[in-house]
């Protein structure tokens, strides 16, 4: 279905001062290209400017069948034909011949004059390149990205890449580079379009896409070179045999033009669409021929299918065999990038998405190619067209004596390819799939041709008794009864009078006003109207169309040429574009328009008020004052406002509401959805709301359902507010603390609001900080656990409610407490390594600082190692180094001391920290050597105890100096023991002791020989005789 409105699409229209009757028509670069109609001269019209005043005319070497413009390079390719020979030429520099008797040069393709005439200064002279080929050419493209030149021929394509050679340090000039030949068998290209790398020709039913790509790590090699060609594969050889593509050709042609059987009739193929990968299966086969100067660059690209569309004569839309023809192929890019859409001579960016169009008398087709191939839209016209060209923001056609405008949807693919965030709760956007529309007609006698520059339509007017269309399906139809054919007059012959035009579009954002008051007559009779939502949706996707284009606001200049600039700046004139702010300003009254729409909705796509509301940049009161009042449903207000409300309100947005707008909110919501009360009085947008008006609203829901946990909590927090402490226990006694974990888990916002940077904690939660500072600890835990709230978050919740101690190395107590309940409670690797190393960090600060004042934990550290894994039992030469009854914040010692002894601490990462912890005493002592023992540096702890506490130096090697570490007992501890007992004579028991022990378990290990080597030659061997002799006795059993 087409929607009709009557919105005025065109402002203004002049004619154009053209002396001779115009045959051909183009625009591109700012200009208007008219070729008159005997066909040798061109004349150039400045688009721009009041009156098209004329920029310069110049005469051909031929008779012009087909102009086109290049906005890449700014330059002219045509087909000419000059005694019945056709030729292909492009017109380069052509602005200089608005100076009288300016120098022309003439030159073939790749050929430069490099004599005397081109020395010294640069010549401003325009140039024409002859582009010599092996076949008639047929149509031409020129591609908007890189300005290259794609020529269709009758059995292939032959693509032209745009170049600027430089002649010496002043002067350079444009030229081309025949690079590859795309052979075609069984297709006659009509007209070709090329545009970022992707190619479509058409045929006089069919419509083929396909993309050049580059492979990147693939090499041309002579073998790759010498294989068969495939069907639908890339051809490396230099050269392809004609033979067999002339038996495809014929073959091809017969099977699509159908067959004539023995009574006359034709039967033609059916319809066929092949989308993506099954558009190979077209059975068109398409080999390539490299041709550029890069030969390392042929074996690298391939051919992707991607669109095969075929038609069949369709007599139901009141078209005949002859008029059923495709027409108007064409691509369109479409940029979103803040960048340059044109570099001349350069490879230019890439279109965000890309468009192609094409066309019947009666069907329109508009498919998006770029990131996945999908028609976007199918139109159909109340009359024939003779014409169509897609624009960024409508489709204009031209029937026999009308000018017609059709809506796009280019700009609701281009916002999603563009913004991820689109189709969510943040963004939104008309779909791709909405109904069409049409505006206003603009009607014309005896419209011939149509072409567009930015917002100017250009279109050819003959008034002509019979038409050339006429003219020609009088011909076939001659020829269908076998009789002599007549050649068709030139219009010359038989033209009556004629027009060229030029027809100013209105500006967007004037069209917008027009289209929303428009849509005012609809809401008049009925809000809910879909026609309302629809042209309010069309208006909304003309201003993101408008915003999205890079022009508008920013124009971009062209490059210049020697001595001259090539064009006016890319974007509409300045005095015809609205500024970005006002353009922007209405997009966002667009969402809010929207917005209203979808919040009286009760039906599916109600959900879309909330990111239309978000996109206008409303205040929630705002939307609240916009909704006031309504009555299209029981409660006044409809589902879509509902959904957008309950959203914004769960959202952590920080507007406070009045008091009496949030005791509106808890009205609204007491009558339509009294379940959602408590998370709605939970809210941070609701803090000004009466207490005793929530409580009202709560006993109500109440009394008709079952108690809840979170009604209970949020009564409880009301209670608070109205500092009633007896109704607060009232309600907190109601459950246990186990349950309201849970309703804390339902419910976070009541004790926390805001999220990130920006985290607030609510009445509740320092109540329960100075009363039940157990159930606070534990519900953070669990909120963590629930991913309701981030570790960072919850610091900053902890910091915030226990007042001015910043940092985790000072972090408050309950702060700790958290950490060591969710390192209890985590099963997250990295959250429980990042858990240990702050553990750690306020251990040893504490430790270090040896002040225990205002730290009462909610954990001891008994109750940590009998509970939490990652804390471990003390070793026993720990509990040596450091007694119980040591007064050095014993309880914090203890809990770093058990993490070391646990298995899950790395102690690598907290190596730097042990800097700031001296080892003066047994405290440091113990942590330093825990460590050491941890990183596998027994040596040295040996050394430390031995010098520090003997005491503990045969229960450290009795727990260390096991397995592999077993031989440290006669290798380290023995020799150190010997030697320290012998500096003191033997009077310190301690050592004395120590060593006999070490000689017990080295008499269990070694046997006597390997003892005896251990004694020491200084006459004491009478002390180890009963040692080796119980090392002998053992080997003897053994």
């Amino acid at each position: 279905m087409v929607h009709v409105y009557n919105c005025h699409p065109f402002e203004s229209q002049q004619i154009v001062p053209t002396e001779q009757e115009p045959g051909l028509v183009c625009c591109g670069g700012g200009a208007l290209f008219v070729v008159s109609a005997g066909g040798c001269k061109i004349e150039a019209f400045q688009l721009g400017e009041e009156g098209c005043p004329l920029i310069c005319r110049f005469a051909t070497m031929g008779t012009v069948q087909s102009i086109l413009h290049s906005e890449i390079g700014d330059y002219l390719v045509t087909i000419e034909e000059k005694n019945n020979a056709p030729y292909l030429r492009a017109y380069t520099n052509w602005r200089y011949q608005a100076a009288e008797k300016t120098r022309v040069g003439v030159r073939l393709l790749g050929h430069f004059l490099r004599g005397s005439s081109m020395r010294g200064a640069p010549k401003e002279q325009m140039e024409i390149i002859e582009i010599p080929l092996f076949e008639r050419p047929l149509c031409v493209a020129c591609c908007g990205v890189t300005g290259d030149l794609l020529v269709g021929c009758p059995k292939s394509l032959v693509l032209f890449s745009l170049k600027r050679q430089a002649l010496n340090d002043k002067l350079s000039i444009l030229d081309f580079e025949r690079c590859l030949i795309i052979h075609l068998p069984g297709l006659s290209p009509q007209q070709v379009a090329i545009c970022a790398g992707y190619i479509a020709l058409q045929t006089e039913l069919e419509v083929l896409v396909v993309k050049l790509e580059r492979l990147p790590g693939a090499a041309f090699t002579q073998k790759s070179a010498d294989k068969k060609p495939q069907d639908h594969s890339l051809v490396p050889q230099d050269m392809i045999t004609g033979a067999e593509q002339d038996n495809e050709t014929e073959g091809r042609r017969e099977g699509l033009a159908g067959h004539r059987d023995h009574d006359d009739f034709f039967i033609f193929p059916k319809h066929q669409e092949l989308l993506g990968d099954r558009a190979k299966d077209c059975g068109v086969k398409i080999s390539l021929e490299w041709t550029g100067m890069e030969s390392e660059a042929r074996g690298n690209l391939i051919i992707t299918y991607i669109l095969y569309r075929r038609f069949a004569p369709d007599f139901f839309q009141d078209c005949s065999v002859e008029e059923t023809h495709l027409h108007s192929l064409q691509f369109h890019p479409v940029f979103t990038s803040n960048q340059e859409v044109c570099v001349e001579g350069g490879r230019g960016v890439e279109p965000t998405c890309l468009f192609c169009f094409f066309s019947l008398p009666k069907t329109g087709y508009l498919y998006s190619v770029r990131g996945g191939v999908q028609m976007v839209s199918a139109y159909q016209y109340p009359e024939k067209a003779q014409q169509a060209v897609l624009t960024d923001l409508f489709l204009h056609i031209i029937t026999k004596n009308a000018l017609q405008c059709f809506s796009v949807r280019c700009a609701a693919v281009a916002a999603r390819a563009e913004d991820p965030y689109i189709d969510t709760t943040m963004k939104a956007c008309p779909p791709i799939t909405m109904e069409l529309c049409a505006l206003r007609i603009q009607l014309f006698i005896g419209l011939k041709a149509l072409c567009h520059y930015r917002h100017h339509i250009v279109l050819l007017t003959t008034a002509d008794v019979e038409t050339r269309e006429d003219i020609e399906r009088t011909a076939r139809r001659v020829m269908n009864r076998k009789s002599p054919f007549t050649k068709p007059q030139n219009p010359s012959e038989m033209g009556h009078g004629w027009n060229l035009y030029v027809v100013n579009t209105v500006p967007p954002l004037q069209l917008y006003n027009e289209m929303v008051e428009y849509s005012k007559t609809y809401e008049e009779t009925n809000p809910l109207s879909h026609s309302r939502l629809h042209l309010l949706s069309e208006a909304h996707l003309l201003l993101r169309a408008t915003l999205l284009d890079p022009r508008v606001g920013n124009p971009v200049e062209r490059p210049q040429t020697t001595g001259q600039n090539l064009a006016q700046a890319l974007g509409y004139n300045t005095t015809h574009t609205a500024d970005r702010q006002e353009l922007q300003q209405a997009f966002q009254e667009s969402c809010a328009q929207l917005g209203d729409c979808f919040s009286r909705f009760d039906k599916r796509d109600c959900h879309l008020a909330l990111p239309y509301y978000k996109m206008s940049g409303l205040s929630l009161t705002e939307v609240i004052s916009r909704n006031r009042g309504l009555s299209n449903s029981l409660c006044g207000y409809g589902k879509g406002f509902l959904f957008f409300l309950k959203h914004s309100l769960y959202e952590e947005t920080l507007e406070l509401l009045t008091e009496e707008t949030a005791n509106e909110v808890l009205d609204i919501f007491g009558v339509a959805e009294p379940s959602q009360l408590p998370h709605v009085i939970a809210s941070p947008s609701m803090a000004r709301a009466s207490p005793d008006c929530g409580l009202a609203h709560l006993e109500r829901l109440e009394s008709i359902g079952a108690p809840s946990v979170p009604l209970t909590l949020s009564k409880a927090a009301l209670a608070l507010r109205m500092a009633d402490l007896q109704l607060y226990r009232q309600h907190m006694d109601r459950h246990t603390e186990m349950l309201q974990v849970y309703g804390f888990i339902e419910e976070a916002k009541l004790l926390l609001h805001g999220r990130g940077d920006t985290v607030v904690p609510t009445l509740l939660a320092r109540h329960l900080r100075d009363n039940q500072d157990g159930l606070l600890v534990a519900a953070m835990v669990a909120l963590h656990e629930n991913d309701k709230v981030k570790l960072d978050e919850a610091d900053l919740f902890f910091q915030e409610l226990c007042g001015d101690v910043s940092g985790p190395q000072g972090g408050p107590q309950l702060l700790v407490d958290f950490w060591e309940a969710l390192l209890m409670a985590s099963s997250q690797e990295a959250v429980i390594q990042e858990l240990l190393f702050r553990l750690t960090t306020v251990y040893i600060d504490r430790v270090t600082r040896r002040d225990g004042r205002g730290f009462k934990p909610l954990k001891s550290a008994d109750d940590l190692i009998n509970w939490c894994s990652h804390y471990g039992v003390l070793y026993p030469w720990v509990s040596i180094l450091t007694p119980a009854h040591v007064n050095i914040i014993p309880e914090d010692l203890h809990k770093l001391q058990s993490l070391l002894c646990g298995p899950t601490l790395d102690v690598s990462s907290i190596l730097p920290l042990l800097e700031q912890l001296p080892d003066e005493d047994n405290a440091g002592l113990s942590v330093h050597v825990l460590c050491a023992t941890k990183l596998g540096h027994y040596e040295s702890s040996i050394e430390r105890l031995l010098d520090r506490c003997p005491q503990a130096i045969i229960p450290y090697a009795n727990h260390e100096l096991q397995n592999n570490s077993m031989a440290l007992w006669w290798q380290k501890l023995f020799p150190e023991l010997c030697e320290r007992t012998r500096a003191t004579q033997g009077e310190n028991t301690i050592l004395l002791a120590a060593l006999k022990e070490t000689l017990v378990v080295v008499a269990m290990e070694l046997n006597p020989l390997e003892f005896l080597d251990l004694l020491p030659d200084d006459g004491t061997v009478h002390f180890f005789l009963p040692h080796l002799l119980e090392c002998s006795q053992r080997n003897l059993m053994m």
